[in-house]
Order: C-alpha cells, then sequence, then structure tokens
C-alpha cells in the first residue's frame, strides 16, 4: 500500500527546525495546499522571483560547478537576501567539505541543505552538529534494490528526496529530466515526511503525488526551456497545477486524486 505517514505539504514543513522569524512568516500564510511545493535550481532574480510570487514553499539554489544550474557564492547572496522569509531557501550540495558548507551557510544563510552525493550517516550528523540546520539527503531510484539505503539515514536525515538515478556516465546527480517508477515507493515505511522528485513537470506531478502519497514535490528541468533556464510560465503552471488540482485534498491519503 503507499506511504501514508505525515504526508501532508502543511506537515512535512511543520517538523522542520527553521529560524522562528521564518517559522513566524510562514505561520502567516495559508497552509500548502495539497504536497508542498520545492523550485529548485534557480539562479537569477526574475525567475526567483516568478517562484515566489507563484507560491513556492521553498527555493534550491545549486552548489555544483557541474551542474548547468549551479550559482556562485555572490549570486547566491544576492537571491537569498531577495528571498527574505518568502520561501525557505535550500541549499543544495554535492559532497561538499566544511570549507565550502561554511562559506555557502555565512554567505547565502540558507534555512536547510541539501545533500546530493555519497554523504554517509555519520557525515550527516556532524554537519548538524556543525550548523544546527535541518538537512535532507537524496537518494537516487531505479530499481527495489536502491531502497535499502533509506534505512542508514533513518536517524540522521530529517528528511528524503527520493530522485531517478542518473545515468550510468553522468557526472551530474539530479535534474535530468528522469523519472523512475513511482510504485517503487509503494509500502515503504518512513519516519518522516518525503520529496519527490525526478521527471516532474505540470503534467505528470498530479499523478505522481497522489500514487505516492509525497508531502512535497520538486522540480527543476520540468519548469525549464533550456538545461538551467528556468521559464516563468512554466513554473506558474506547475505551482497552479498542484493547488488547483480537482481533489488535491486528498493527495497523501489514498494515493490517488478523486
Amino acid at each position: 500500500m503507499p506511504l501514508r505517514h505525515s504526508n501532508s505539504g502543511a506537515a512535512f514543513l511543520a517538523g522542520l527546525t527553521l529560524s522562528e522569524p521564518l517559522r513566524e512568516a510562514l505561520a502567516r500564510r495559508q497552509p500548502p495546499h495539497g504536497p508542498a511545493i520545492k523550485i529548485c535550481g534557480l539562479t537569477k532574480p526574475d525567475t526567483l522571483e516568478a517562484a515566489l510570487r507563484a507560491g513556492a514553499d521553498m527555493v534550491g539554489l545549486v552548489f555544483f560547478p557541474k551542474s548547468p544550474r549551479h550559482v556562485s557564492i555572490e549570486t547566491a547572496s544576492q537571491l537569498a537576501s531577495l528571498t527574505g522569509l518568502r520561501s525557505i531557501k535550500v541549499a543544495l550540495t554535492v559532497d561538499a567539505d566544511d570549507a565550502l558548507l561554511d562559506t555557502i551557510v555565512t554567505s547565502a544563510k540558507p534555512d536547510m541543505l541539501q545533500f546530493h552525493g555519497c554523504e554517509t550517516p555519520e557525515r550527516i550528523r556532524a554537519v548538524k552538529a556543525r550548523y544546527g540546520l535541518p538537512i535532507m539527503k537524496a537518494i537516487g531510484i531505479s530499481g527495489p534494490a536502491d531502497l535499502a539505503a533509506v534505512d542508514a539515514y533513518a536517524d540522521s536525515a530529517d528528511r528524503i528526496l527520493f530522485d531517478a538515478k542518473p545515468p550510468n556516465g553522468s557526472e551530474i546527480p539530479g535534474g535530468n529530466g528522469l523519472a523512475f517508477d513511482w510504485d517503487l515507493l509503494s509500502g515503504v515505511q518512513l519516519k518522516a515526511p518525503f520529496m519527490l522528485s525526478g521527471g516532474l513537470d505540470a503534467g505528470n506531478v498530479v499523478e505522481a503525488a497522489g500514487r505516492t502519497c509525497a508531502g512535497s514535490v520538486d522540480v527543476s528541468s520540468g519548469v525549464e526551456s533550456a538545461p538551467g533556464q528556468k521559464d516563468p510560465a512554466r513554473i506558474s503552471a506547475f505551482v497552479r497545477t498542484i493547488r488547483h488540482a480537482a481533489g488535491i485534498e486528498e493527495l497523501g491519503s489514498s494515493g490517488t486524486t478523486r
């Protein structure tokens, strides 16, 4: 049967350790209708503003030079300042060392860290102790065997992000526009809400959220006109599709839309 634990957007956000000013700002907003929404890989003020105006609950900044969505520390600082308390700022890194994380945390002031590499549970615990920030660990999925990694992070990561495993030889761990078989998540038990990623767009996100009972969804390439080029119209359509889907309140409770 589908996942049924703490699967709403409100539950996904409520359990995170956030600063008091941000928590108060989020409390003044209407709770997410259906899954919480993260727009990842933002690189420019205009597309960041499009995500915020559309109502994204989380915005993601990528710190990985091999990605077409990589941002410099200077750009990240500017985007973080523009975001303010309007959304949760998520910094995505891939096997980053302490020196890079120190710079990111100091300059961009993220509210959450997302690890998309080979970070171990021990590494996650060390980073949490160092910065006091919630951490989301991405796990690539292509088949049932990949789910074995979930248990290892049960007591270290605050959230799990399920993403499609990249093709062999790819140097980019995510944002490849690939989906995995969502039914692989059926019956998986987690201690906390999870985020669903991988090949999502306005045309499939409602079905994906319904079939997986995801508490949050993450999109990057699915709202782009070209790799790394976010499209404001596609961002708006993605968020609008989720917020206004018929029976969206049922997502995560029955595994289907009605």
